[in-house]
């Protein structure tokens, strides 16, 4: 067990560590920066305070200085503090994400004794095993966002929900910190409080952890500010997340650039990322769940499906990390496998071990070996299951390293600043064609969504270098 949390601690400690901010990061560091040092909870409104209350237990060592002034909105406040107000990005970054990567870790403790509950030591080890090794959960867990926060804490809470006799306090603890953390938990809220009555059979039960998790989303906001107008803020923050449900996003799947969204994207892109020894694994286990324990399959398979159906029906098409909470609930009903084959699952978990290390340390952008690995992600999928803006500095240093003083143009799709890291370039898109020479630089998502003009500069070029697998460098 410490054998595969420690590899998972090193896996995301390292990406940690060399990836330079994603998109959301920013957004999530700034708001927890406003908690934090002013009490302000007037930047991210629309997700509650306690993900980024967790993130201040990091970024209160790191001395974070801004000006207390600044006016603008929050993207424009998180890109003060990482770049504008004098401090390291790095730190900042890593002082934010260090609380999720421990985070994370616990989780992975929940998965291996739900699993043990159910299924005896055995199931534990393989369940520990597919979630350790899971690319999705190490590339979103290195990060500071709130995707595998929300979804460790509802299975937190079913898992209490598992154990009848864990108060259901215990349940409305976990339960409230999904809410608190993230609106898509919500859904979650009428499953467990009904895995409570399930469990227990005393409707009581489920009252005392429904009135629990409430207090924990107030309490997520009074610790900010006292003064705290709870519950309208809660409620603006769910009216800001049905609006952004509202807009036309766009999505690119198997090639295909679409406005809009497909309800089958979030099933397809968990094809594409999910390394194939997982995928029979959570299938055969889902079955032997059925068949097996199906008390225990309730628990298991029901969030999952609730969840899952909820986030097929977004609008936003935008990456697996919405539906992280798959590979951490079928890792655990992964584990039913030993109860019928036991050294088949080991020799499963082996080929899952060797396709994720195998894409260390490009976790990001893992897609298994049905279609091509990390290095053929960005022919399928796009934005965060690829390509979030992580490799900034990669690219700095390969351009520094490879092709000093050379003339650069940069698409960029991300949300660092390429001067701070050295990369001085202009945007090929202002001026006209037969200006573009030297080094065209594209994200790899720019290239998937490239208008007529960029795509007609693609064209004309050579592809000469990638890196990180997220970013194509050429030559025109």
């Amino acid at each position: 067990m410490f054998v595969l949390l420690a590899q998972m601690a090193f896996a995301m400690v390292t990406a940690a560590v060399r990836q330079t901010p994603t998109i959301d990061e920013p957004v999530y560091i700034g708001a927890a920066v406003a908690q934090l040092e002013q009490h302000s909870l007037r930047y991210n409104a629309e997700h509650p305070p306690f993900g980024k209350l967790i993130m201040s237990t990091g970024l209160v060592f790191a001395d974070v200085r801004f000006d207390p002034s600044f006016v603008g909105d929050q993207t424009a406040f998180g890109r003060h503090v990482l770049y504008e107000a004098g401090n390291s990005p790095w730190r900042l970054l890593l002082s934010a994400r260090l609380p999720m990567i421990v985070l994370t870790l616990l989780f992975g403790l929940v998965v291996f004794l739900f699993a043990r509950d159910v299924f005896g030591p055995a199931g534990g080890v393989v369940s520990l095993a597919l979630y350790a090794l899971s690319p999705d959960v190490i590339a979103n867990g290195s990060l500071a966002t709130l995707d595998v926060a929300v979804a460790g804490f509802v299975l937190t809470a079913v898992w209490l929900t598992w154990r009848a006799d864990v108060h259901p306090a215990l349940v409305g603890l976990a339960l409230g910190a999904a809410v608190a953390t993230k609106m898509t938990a919500l859904a979650a809220v009428p499953v467990v409080l009904l895995l409570v009555v399930f469990s227990t059979q005393r409707l009581k039960a489920a009252g005392i952890a429904g009135l629990v998790a409430a207090v924990v989303v107030w309490a997520s906001y009074v610790v900010v500010d006292p003064l705290a107008p709870f519950p309208q803020l809660y409620l603006d923050g769910m009216g800001a997340q049905f609006g952004m449900e509202n807009r036309v996003w766009g999505g690119f799947l198997f090639g295909t650039h679409y406005e809009g969204s497909r309800w089958y994207y979030l099933l397809a892109a968990l094809l594409v990322k999910t390394p194939l020894g997982a995928l029979v694994l959570w299938v055969a286990g889902s079955v032997v769940l059925v068949r097996r324990k199906r008390v225990a399959a309730v628990h298991v398979l029901a969030p999952t499906a609730v969840l899952l159906a909820l986030m097929m029906m977004s609008s936003r098409d935008l990456g697996v990390r919405y539906a992280v909470f798959v590979p951490m609930f079928l890792a655990v009903a992964a584990g039913a496998v030993v109860l019928v084959r036991q050294r088949w699952a080991y020799v499963a978990v082996a080929l899952v071990a060797v396709s994720s290390l195998l894409a260390f340390p490009y976790y990001l952008p893992y897609s298994n070996e049905a279609f091509g690995g990390p290095a053929r992600t960005h022919l399928y999928l796009h934005d965060s299951n690829v390509d979030w803006g992580q490799d900034l500095g990669r690219l700095a240093d390969r351009l520094r390293e490879r092709y000093p003083g050379e003339r650069v143009w940069l698409v960029y799709k991300g949300a660092g600043v390429p001067s701070y890291y050295g990369v001085e370039a202009a945007d090929p898109r202002v001026v006209p064609s037969r200006e573009v020479r030297g080094l065209l630089v594209v994200s790899d998502t720019a290239i998937a969504k490239a208008d007529d003009r960029l795509a007609a500069l693609i064209a004309s070029s050579t592809p000469v270098d990638e890196v990180g697998h997220s970013i194509t460098i050429f030559r025109r």
